[in-house]
């Protein structure tokens, strides 16, 4: 079992910074692919980025140049850096994390609200 738990939301002005974090307890956590996705109001929940075991980075077309995501397994933790934020990136933003013997995400945080105002 995995527990991920979501820090550094908040309220941003357009062009701003934020950075998130999500701090994972459990074992093997060097092992899991780490994600980032989020859901703005009225929308689908969608993938914003991922790095994985090897520290290999994907991200959505959307974000691309704008965030960066990285991970510390000493810490079991996870970040994404957001810049220049848009008021288009406001949403409810999730960190999950797929195991090796995964085909998918099987543990997700509660979420971390990041408001982008214009």
């Amino acid at each position: 079992q995995v527990h991920l738990v979501e820090s550094g939301g908040g309220l941003v002005q357009a062009g701003g910074s934020l950075r998130l974090s999500c701090a994972a307890t459990g074992r093997s956590f060097s092992n899991y692919a780490m994600g980032w996705f989020r859901q703005a109001p009225g929308k689908e929940r969608e993938f914003v980025a991922a790095i994985s075991s090897t520290s290999s980075t994907y991200f959505a077309d959307s974000v691309k140049g704008r965030f960066t995501i990285s991970r510390d397994d000493a810490k079991n933790t996870v970040s994404l850096q957001m810049n220049s934020l848009e008021p288009e990136d406001t949403a409810v933003y999730y960190c999950a994390a797929a195991p090796a013997e995964s085909g998918g995400y099987d543990y997700w945080g509660q979420g971390t609200q990041v408001t982008v105002s214009s």
